[in-house]
């Protein structure tokens, strides 16, 4: 994989990789699930972009847990294709990260995929919790750049 990017200032995060031959099924395409591992990298350092580490919110005590997945496969990623994974906040409330995705091919720019995650902001009890102000002010919600 290679380093990520983000947008100024770090609205859109992408990471780009290629697919592994072990992400692909007997199909030859890239497995489903394989997708939400993506996603979650992405996710991640859409975070380390922005100023703030997973591990940074567990030495504050909290938790973000994923509690809806949403994906809308459009085309298949084969084998050996690049791809790139652009990232976003869509929404965020007090208690609630709401963020946004397109998988696309990275030569082609064809869209291979979109989805949706959602995350509770928990503490280290697994009750919800409150994102500290400082760390919200840096997850900027913007209008989804694709269709989801």
């Amino acid at each position: 994989m290679m380093p990520a990017e983000a947008t100024e200032p770090a609205t859109i995060t992408v990471i780009r990789r290629r697919v592994d031959y072990s992400e692909v099924d007997q199909m030859g395409v890239t497995y489903h699930a394989r997708y939400l591992v993506w996603l979650d990298v992405a996710r991640t350092e859409h975070l380390r972009t922005t100023g703030v580490t997973y591990r940074e919110l567990e030495e504050m005590g909290l938790r973000l847990a994923v509690t809806e997945v949403q994906v809308r496969y459009r085309r298949p990623a084969r084998y050996d294709d690049p791809v790139r994974v652009r990232v976003w906040v869509r929404e965020i409330a007090s208690r609630m990260v709401t963020f946004g995705y397109a998988i696309e091919h990275d030569e082609s720019g064809v869209l291979l995929a979109t989805a949706t995650t959602s995350l509770a902001v928990l503490d280290a009890t697994f009750d919800f919790a409150r994102l500290p102000p400082a760390v919200a002010k840096r997850l900027v919600p913007i209008p989804d750049p694709v269709r989801l």
